[in-house]
């Protein structure tokens, strides 16, 4: 672990704070801008081991209908089976596999993401933002991270061809993710 902090009195069970987090995402449309979004509905929980973050797990469920990108025929669409397949795939799961230190300040979070019924293996970077006891006595914890992912490798492949060249949806899609925890009592 290449770290001199000590992160032991992190150690415990959290829950995810939907209300203080972001799970968003950011693709290239007609190849000259780009789209963000976020998926407004998500739960999830991570065991943190301060002293041993290889013992440490994180699971997060994500809701396909609670997608927002600020457009309500794009998300329809994006919900529908050219994209997402809502009806018969409603939730995104992430399941962490393997969590690493690699500063002082950041680790590598590994797992199985499922998007459409296909599961790859991603690595998130993350970057520890800190702790800090709410108003109400809660213990949080931050973190932020993002990673890139190919989304035709999770059967999202629909798309057109623009006159001009190029393709309307970018097939890398950036994935962010902006995460207060609540430590359970």
């Amino acid at each position: 672990m290449p770290t001199t902090t000590d992160y032991r009195h992190l150690t415990g069970e959290y829950v995810l704070d939907p209300a203080h987090s972001r799970i968003g995402f950011v693709a290239r449309h007609a190849m000259v801008t780009k789209v963000r979004g976020a998926f407004n509905e998500f739960s999830g929980d991570a065991r943190l081991d301060g002293e041993n973050p290889a013992r440490s797990s994180v699971r997060v469920l994500i809701q396909v209908a609670s997608i927002d990108t600020r457009n309500a025929d794009r998300d329809t669409h994006l919900r529908s089976n050219d994209f997402l397949q809502m009806d018969e795939h409603p939730e995104i799961v992430f399941q962490s596999t393997e969590i690493t230190w690699t500063d002082e300040n950041a680790f590598d979070v590994t797992g199985d993401l499922t998007i459409k019924g296909e599961t790859r293996s991603v690595t998130v970077p993350f970057t520890f933002e800190g702790q800090a006891t709410d108003p109400f006595g809660n213990v949080r914890v931050g973190f932020e991270g993002q990673t890139t992912i190919n989304r035709k490798d999770f059967g999202v492949t629909w798309n057109a061809a623009l006159e001009t060249g190029g393709v309307l949806v970018s097939d890398k899609i950036l994935l962010e993710f902006e995460i207060s925890a609540i430590k359970q009592a």
